[in-house]
C-alpha cells in the first residue's frame, strides 16, 4: 500500500505498476548514463555516438518527464473518480445498513412479543401441568396409602400366619400332639364321609387296644380300624438331609420306621372274629405319603403283605367314600323286606285307585249324558220360543176371523 498526495492505493493498483515501470525506465537510463561515461574514458572514438546517444536520451527523458506529468494527471484523475465512488458507496452501505438496522429492530420487536406470548402460553400450560401433577400425586398418594393399609393387613395376617406355622410346627415336634393332630385330621375327613351311626372314635377292643377310628362295616369284611399316628421324626429327618449319604441313611432310617409301625397295627388292630382282615394307616400328609411310593415302594408293599393299606387325606376319603357306598348297599338288603312289603301295599293302593277312577269315568259318562239331553231340550225350547216371538196375527185366514177362539158374549148380557 502506498500513498499518494494523501490518497491511499494498492500495490497492484494499473497506476502505481505504471509507475513503477516509468521509475524501473529512468533508473536504467540513469544506469546506462553512468556507463555512458565509463565507456568515454575507455575510447574516444565512441563520444560523437555517445553524444547522440545522449542527445536522444535527454529527449527520451523529456518524454518520459511529460508522460510522467500525464501520468500524474491520471492519477489525480482516478483518485477523485475513487474518491467520488467511495463516498457513493459509504452513503450507499450507510442507507443500506439504516434499511437493515430497521429491519433487525422489526424483527426483534416480533420476536420479543412472540417470546412473550410463547412464554404466556408455556407458563399457562406448566401450571396446568403442575395443577394436574398434584391431583395426579394426591391420588398417587391415597392409592398409595391404601395400598400401604393393604400390604399392613397383609402383614399382620402373615404375621398370624407365621404364629399358625410355628403353632403347627409346635404340634408336629410334640409326639402326643402330633397324634392329636392327626387324630383331629381323621375325625374331620371321617365325620364328613360317613353317616354318624356308622363309625366310632377311640374304641377300645378286646385286647386292651383303643383304636383311633372303628368304622362298622358289614360282614365281610367286617369292622375296620384306622390309626391316626406317623412316624413324622424319621421323616422330618429326611428331608433335612444335606448329603446324599445323610439321605441315604435317613431314607433307610424312615423305612425302617414305617416298617415297625405297620407290624404294630397289623398286631393290634387286626383280630380274628372282632375287626376285619385289615387295617388302614392315615398319613394325614401328602408329601409323607408321596414320599413313600415314590422312594419306597418296597415299604408299600410291605403294607399290603401285613393287610395295613397306606391312606392320605386325599385315598382316605376316597376310601370312605367306597365304605359309605357299601354301607347303603347293606342297609338296603336289610331293608329289602320292608321295601317289599310297601311295594306290595302300594300295588293294593295302586289297584283300588284304578277302579276308584274308573268308577268316576262312569259317573261322568253319565252326568254327560244328562247334560246333553238338557242340551237338547233347551234347543228345542229356544225354537219354540222363536217362533212365538215371531208369531204375525195379521196372517190368519178368513175362517179364524169368522171362528174366534173365544166367543164374545153379547152386549145387553143375554145368553
Amino acid at each position: 500500500m502506498i500513498e499518494i498526495a494523501g490518497q491511499t492505493y494498492q500495490w497492484d493498483d494499473p497506476l502505481i505498476i505504471a509507475a513503477l515501470i516509468a521509475v524501473a525506465v529512468l533508473l536504467l537510463i540513469i544506469l546506462l548514463l553512468i556507463l555512458a561515461v565509463r565507456a568515454a574514458g575507455r575510447s574516444a572514438r565512441m563520444a560523437a555516438p555517445l553524444g547522440q546517444q545522449m542527445q536522444a536520451l535527454g529527449g527520451f527523458v523529456q518524454q518520459l518527464g511529460a508522460s510522467q506529468e500525464r501520468l500524474q494527471g491520471s492519477l489525480q484523475v482516478v483518485s477523485d473518480t475513487q474518491a467520488t465512488a467511495q463516498t457513493q458507496m459509504i452513503q450507499t452501505m450507510e442507507a443500506r445498513l439504516s434499511s437493515v438496522q430497521q429491519q433487525m429492530q422489526d424483527r426483534l420487536a416480533d420476536n420479543a412479543a412472540k417470546s412473550a406470548r410463547a412464554l404466556a402460553d408455556m407458563q399457562e400450560r406448566m401450571n396446568a401441568t403442575l395443577h394436574g401433577s398434584s391431583k395426579q400425586t394426591t391420588t398417587s398418594l391415597t392409592q398409595l396409602q391404601e395400598r400401604l393399609a393393604v400390604i399392613d393387613k397383609a402383614q399382620d395376617n402373615i404375621t398370624k400366619l407365621s404364629g399358625d406355622v410355628l403353632s403347627l410346627q409346635d404340634i408336629l415336634s410334640n409326639k402326643q400332639r402330633r397324634g392329636m393332630f392327626g387324630e383331629i385330621q381323621l375325625n374331620d375327613i371321617v365325620s364328613k364321609a360317613l353317616p354318624p351311626d356308622s363309625f366310632e372314635l377311640q374304641h377300645t377292643l378286646s385286647n386292651g387296644k383303643r383304636a383311633d377310628c372303628l368304622v362298622h362295616l358289614p360282614n365281610p369284611p367286617g369292622p375296620i380300624v384306622i390309626d391316626a399316628k406317623f412316624p413324622f421324626e424319621a421323616f422330618e429327618a429326611l428331608a433335612a438331609a444335606q448329603t446324599k449319604d445323610d439321605q441315604q441313611r435317613a431314607l433307610r432310617a424312615f423305612g425302617a420306621a414305617v416298617r415297625v409301625h405297620i407290624k404294630a397295627i397289623s398286631e393290634k388292630y387286626i383280630i380274628d372274629g372282632e375287626t376285619a382282615d385289615g387295617a388302614l394307616m392315615f398319613l394325614p400328609s401328602e408329601a409323607v405319603y408321596a414320599e413313600l411310593h415314590a422312594r419306597l415302594p418296597e415299604v408299600v408293599r410291605a403294607g399290603f403283605e401285613a393287610r395295613v393299606w397306606i391312606v392320605s387325606p386325599t385315598t382316605c376319603m376316597a376310601t370312605l367314600n367306597t365304605m359309605r357306598a357299601i354301607l347303603k348297599d347293606a342297609r338296603m338288603r336289610e331293608q329289602a323286606g320292608a321295601i317289599r312289603k310297601e311295594l306290595g301295599m302300594l300295588h293294593g293302593d295302586v289297584e283300588r285307585l284304578v277302579t276308584r277312577v274308573g268308577n268316576l269315568d262312569r259317573h261322568f259318562g253319565q252326568a254327560r249324558k244328562d247334560v246333553d239331553e238338557i242340551m237338547i231340550s233347551s234347543e228345542k225350547t229356544a225354537k219354540r220360543a222363536g217362533r212365538l216371538h215371531n208369531f204375525d196375527f195379521e196372517e190368519l185366514g178368513d175362517d179364524a176371523k169368522l171362528s174366534p177362539v173365544v166367543p164374545l158374549a153379547p152386549r145387553d148380557g143375554s145368553s
